[in-house]
């Protein structure tokens, strides 16, 4: 199963805080919109996404047809087809995906620990 770029997802009290802590670790701002109060930022290939006030805990996502840089891939598993593989292994969606669509969509679904994990697919 390909889950394409990974990000974490943090909750942050105040974004532009948060902001210029990240940016001492070498990250800069990759995407997003500090007005609404998100920003995705970028150090390598490691991406942060910064959301005050968007969610109530932070969140791994995943982002299927996506390269770290956001560019879409040729080729890639499609958020319908991970769907049904995890239902096929039993695994329990807190959000699905029309089934018999195509293009964007995502899933949601709690590991053991209570960790949210968002499968976000953008093409």
């Amino acid at each position: 199963m390909k889950l394409g770029a990974f990000s974490i997802s943090l909750n942050v009290k105040d974004i532009h805080a948060s902001k210029a802590f990240y940016e001492k670790l070498g990250f800069t701002v990759f995407g997003g919109d500090i007005e609404m109060n998100y920003l995705i930022m970028k150090n390598e290939s490691t991406l942060i996404g910064l959301f005050q006030g968007m969610f109530d805990s932070n969140i791994l996502t995943f982002n299927p047809g996506w390269d770290a840089d956001a560019n879409a891939l040729e080729q890639f598993d499609d958020i319908r087809q991970i769907q049904k593989s995890l239902k096929d292994q039993g695994v329990d969606l807190a959000s699905e995906a029309e089934p018999t669509g195509s293009g964007p969509a995502s899933i949601t679904l709690i590991d053991p620990d209570g960790n949210a994990i968002l499968i976000d697919q953008h093409v």
